[in-house]
């Protein structure tokens, strides 16, 4: 994964206008916005087994949301409870304010894209994004104008007499996708849409759901393990862990802000030292690691009592590496020095895992701006590391 994602969420659109106006509120933020799924309390127990834990969500009308999490997190099961296909233990679900207690996945204003896509192998490109529609007695001509608009849409109208199997990976993907929006859910459920892609087209394929979505004003759910894809597509997302919501924010507070290490470290990489705080002012924290080599000015940090345990989480491309002693910072306060054990040369950027005096590894990354064949800094390198005071987040677990 890239140490610097493309980080959400989207521009609010330009007032066409040209006068000043002020951005919209997005409407997780907006007091006076209703939300179009709301998920109270919800639990799932399979047997002696919690899959879903008491997880509260508020998603809007009109969000690409994610459900970011590993194995075992609950994000599939709470899709799947959403969909219809399993019944909540305890909770409630609303879609556009009606209770899904008791109501089918077939009644529900949902549709659901499979990981595996489940396209119909002895149907053309075209028949399978009609089925939905010919089974709900749709007239043929309505039909045929929604397939072609659809199959526009997603960029397959050369396609549309061709079977699965005479398909790429990333055409049978969106031959899924089609029929899945054909019939016009106003709540598209999607588990692990990209996951059978390889990594080039799976990038490509992610700008394209994003620009469907945007142009069809359809919520989206995504369930994913991939934090990149997550981080690329969603106005929000929520990390889960062992069926818990671990935090729910943009794909900027996600990563910049995180409210705790395992959310840090979960997603991206970062460098976390562990430390006590032995200052704690309103506008910074001081705290003394060991891990580091030196104190940690943290510019941003919530007020912590001090002697308190506490860890500082600093992601690597905010981490500068030089041979020279850094001049500008403060002695003693967020530079340490190290030597580099390994490098990965990834073309755009260079990762450097450094092991300083009290054993602890750092990873610092470099951008490659100019062209060269020999890299700068080298292995077994002494090195100065150094990073700003707004670099660093305080979590306290």
């Amino acid at each position: 994964m890239s140490d610097a994602p493309d980080l959400r969420p989207r521009p609010a659109p330009k007032n066409p206008i040209g006068k000043s106006q002020a951005a919209p509120l997005e409407p997780w933020r907006d007091p006076n916005a209703k939300p179009y799924v709301q998920i109270e309390k919800v639990v799932k127990r399979f047997g002696d087994f919690t899959a879903v834990d008491n997880v509260s969500l508020s998603i809007y009308r009109g969000e690409f949301f994610s459900l970011l999490g590993g194995s075992g997190s609950g994000k599939t099961t709470l899709l799947r409870m959403l969909a219809g296909f399993e019944t909540p233990t305890e909770g409630r679900i609303f879609i556009d304010g009606v209770d899904m207690a008791g109501i089918p996945p077939y009644d529900r204003p949902v549709n659901m894209m499979f990981q595996s896509y489940a396209l119909f192998p002895h149907m053309t490109v075209e028949n399978n994004v009609a089925f939905g529609l010919r089974q709900d007695g749709v007239p043929k001509d309505e039909i045929r104008a929604r397939v072609a608009e659809m199959l526009e849409m997603v960029k397959l109208t050369p396609f549309a007499k061709r079977k699965p199997h005479q398909l790429s990976g990333g055409q049978r993907q969106r031959v899924a996708l089609a029929r899945s929006l054909v019939k016009k859910p106003k709540l598209l459920l999607l588990d692990e849409p990209l996951g059978a892609l390889d990594k080039r087209l799976r990038e490509q394929t992610q700008f394209e759901l994003v620009n469907i979505q945007e142009k069809l004003g359809v919520t989206f759910v995504v369930v994913t393990h991939d934090q990149e894809e997550a981080m690329t597509m969603s106005s929000r997302i929520a990390v889960m862990d062992h069926g818990h919501i671990a935090q729910v924010g943009t794909p900027t507070e996600i990563y910049e802000y995180p409210n705790s290490r395992f959310t840090a470290e979960f997603i991206g990489s970062v460098n976390m030292f562990e430390g006590h705080v032995v200052e704690s002012e309103a506008d910074h924290s001081l705290i003394r690691s060991a891990e580091a080599g030196c104190d940690l000015y943290v510019t941003h940090a919530a007020h912590l009592p001090e002697g308190s345990r506490c860890w500082v989480a600093i992601r690597p491309e905010k981490v500068s590496i030089t041979k020279d002693k850094p001049a500008e910072l403060v002695e003693g306060r967020n530079v340490t020095r190290g030597v580099v054990r390994e490098i990965a040369y990834l073309g755009d950027v260079s990762i450097y895992q450094i092991d300083l005096p009290s054993g602890k590894r750092v990873r610092a990354t470099a951008p490659n701006v100019t062209r060269r064949t020999e890299l700068p800094i080298t292995w077994d390198d002494e090195v100065w590391l150094c990073w700003r005071p707004f670099a660093g987040v305080v979590l306290t677990d």
